[in-house]
């Protein structure tokens, strides 16, 4: 039986650990169909504004301000002028946190997963809930041990080696992603 994912639990621990769990997930989108849904597979943690890769280093910005909201609202962002990218704000209000949904059962990369659920920057500041239409289920899959690697982040070699090298990149193996999921499409 699928559960919503609440967002007093996206800021009840620390985003790794955030980022972590929401593996085996779901990302729901409400469609004039019907809900698509589809298993988080990838994942990358950014951790407040010490952490020289995310988008809140330099402080509070109007591209960024939504990460200084409390967790469970989404954080959408055009990147490279190309691709639209999901967060997931997950601090307290002021601590500026959030998880980059990577990919999903059916869409690895993060502008494959947004152009198949047809997310773009409208959904940014939205809750992650059903009357934002997006939101995260858990449907209870269990993740076998060993079903998840971590390894660095990708992409954010100017933050330097120390935060480039954080090992806050999730990923599914390829036996534990599969799944009967599809993003719309």
């Amino acid at each position: 039986m699928a559960r919503l994912v609440k967002a007093k639990a996206l800021r009840a621990q620390n985003t790794v650990a955030i980022a972590r769990g929401l593996l085996g997930k779901f990302l729901v989108r409400a469609t004039p169909r019907g809900p698509a849904a589809a298993m988080i597979t990838e994942v990358e943690a950014y951790d407040g504004p010490h952490d020289r890769a995310s988008h809140a280093s330099r402080g509070r910005t109007a591209r960024n301000a939504v990460m200084f909201e409390p967790g469970g609202v989404w954080y959408v962002y055009l990147c490279y002028g190309v691709h639209e990218m999901l967060n997931l704000v997950t601090g307290p209000r002021d601590y500026p946190a959030a998880v980059l949904i990577r990919g999903v059962a059916g869409a690895s990369g993060p502008g494959r997963l947004t152009r198949a659920f047809n997310i773009d920057r409208g959904f940014n500041g939205a809750p992650a809930a059903p009357a934002g239409g997006l939101w995260i289920e858990d449907r209870g899959v269990r993740l076998a041990r060993g079903a998840i690697r971590a390894t660095p982040r990708i992409g954010v070699a100017y933050a330097g080696p120390a935060w480039a090298k954080k090992p806050w990149r999730f990923v599914l193996t390829e036996s534990a992603a599969a799944s009967r999921s599809r993003p719309p499409g």
